[in-house]
């Protein structure tokens, strides 16, 4: 990049940049609406499959976690798991990152058959995570298509444009660049994420409409309820949030002599986890497969559920997210929150139901994350419920507080250090002073 003699960048360098992070958005947001279409489709002939032979999940889901493992592993094992932690390991070392299989389209295209074949077994894996890696990899590309230089930046406009699509929730996209994607927020960093997120947002209000994700609420809460209800969902839904990013965490990196055993044998593991998902979700008459948007939706609105769901949903979510296929959390963290609030709200059946639903997905959803900010803005933007905003607020600060006792260190920040790339070896005889030196001056 050629600077002026006053420090700022050419004309033309800037117009590149702002070019490709256009044209970056528009291919991400179709590429988003692509895949929530794939995903929808699967889930519909998993769902068609198992009405016409109800227990062949206990064969297909261990079949397919399996098989999904193994390919991971042997030919794109950066495609595994969320995808966010991928995201946030990339943007510290953005130019070298670039050239690798961490952010390639290669990586992101098998991440995106890869998800979609885990619906098909019923996995209990969202397609937002996913998405962001997706999208951080298009935006490279394009990038380096026109020969404008790779910086954190634009790692952190394509995730955040990522979400924004993925959850048709523009202000959500923003929120989760500062507080997940962004270490060192900038000016020039932020141009160029509200420009992508605006774009992508653009892409998808043009071609899906304009829709709520999870349904609308809009349902309030007195004074009086939010004083009581608050701090219950707060500390229930951190502490469960927290507790499911301990043990992801903990299992990443076993100390435990049966979690390595575990790990030793990582197909098998994922069988395993594979059957759990199974047998859960004949139990379940099939609520807890898939992403779990139906069932959110429904409670979200005021609709009945079992009270069981958000337990047994956290448990499919953490079986699948152990396995070690590719899938992301986002969507299925939502739906157990909800599950989680439609527990409460049956201790408090005088006050609105979908209120109270609202609560427990913030609360859930930041005792995993630790982004109290992008979870207010989501579900406020994903169900409507504006009206909401301050007991979204108040629960999402108790929850970050319980949820910081319960697991000290985030949960995708923790992830990243298994894609971070060792850091190139010094040379010694241009590093080390010699023997008697006091070093070079300064």
């Amino acid at each position: 990049m050629r600077l002026r003699k006053d420090g700022l960048v050419l004309p033309l360098g800037v117009f590149r940049r702002r070019i490709a992070t256009g044209i970056g958005a528009v291919l991400l947001g179709i590429v988003a609406l692509l895949f929530a279409k794939a995903g929808d489709w699967a889930q519909h002939v998993f769902a068609a499959d198992v009405a016409r032979w109800p227990y062949a999940p206990l064969l297909a889901s261990p079949a397919i976690f399996a098989v999904i493992t193994w390919a991971t592993l042997r030919w794109v094992p950066q495609a595994r798991g969320s995808g966010i932690p991928q995201v946030i390991a990339a943007s510290r070392t953005p130019e070298r990152s670039s050239q690798g299989p961490l952010v390639s389209l290669r990586t992101a295209f098998a991440k995106i058959a890869m998800t979609v074949v885990m619906l098909f077994a019923g996995a209990s894996v969202g397609r937002e995570g996913p998405t962001v890696q997706v999208s951080a990899a298009i935006m490279i590309a394009v990038h380096k298509v026109l020969r404008v230089p790779i910086t954190a930046g634009v790692l952190i406009a394509g995730g955040a444009a990522g979400v924004a699509a993925a959850f048709n929730t523009p202000l959500a996209g923003v929120a989760f660049a500062i507080e997940e994607l962004a270490s060192a927020y900038e000016q020039r960093v932020a141009v160029l994420v509200m420009a992508a997120v605006m774009i992508s947002g653009l892409v998808s209000l043009g071609i899906a409409g304009d829709y709520v994700y999870f349904g609308s609420m809009r349902q309030t809460l007195s004074l009086a309820s939010v004083v009581l209800i608050c701090p219950v969902a707060g500390v229930v839904g951190g502490a469960s949030g927290g507790l499911f990013s301990r043990a992801v965490l903990a299992f990443t990196s076993p100390s435990h002599p049966l979690l390595k055993r575990m790990r030793s044998r990582p197909v098998l593991f994922s069988a395993g986890c594979g059957l759990v998902v199974a047998v859960l979700g004949i139990a379940t008459r099939g609520e807890v497969w898939g992403t779990g948007y139906d069932a959110t939706k429904q409670l979200v609105e005021g609709g009945t559920g079992t009270l069981w769901f958000g337990p047994a949903k956290l448990i499919t979510t953490l079986a699948t997210t152990l396995s070690g296929t590719p899938g992301g959390i986002f969507a299925p963290s939502l739906a157990v929150g909800a599950g989680i609030g439609h527990l409460i709200a049956a201790a408090f059946p005088s006050d609105p139901g979908g209120a109270v639903v609202t609560l427990g997905m913030v609360a859930y959803f930041v005792g995993v994350v630790r982004a109290p900010l992008t979870a207010v803005i989501i579900i406020s933007e994903a169900t409507a419920s504006r009206g909401m905003i301050l007991p979204l607020f108040a629960t999402a600060l108790i929850a970050d507080g319980v949820s910081s006792v319960i697991s000290r260190e985030r949960l995708y920040h923790g992830l990243s250090r298994g894609f971070l790339e060792p850091a190139a070896p010094k040379d010694p005889e241009r590093d080390e002073a010699p023997s008697g030196s006091a070093g070079p001056a300064r």
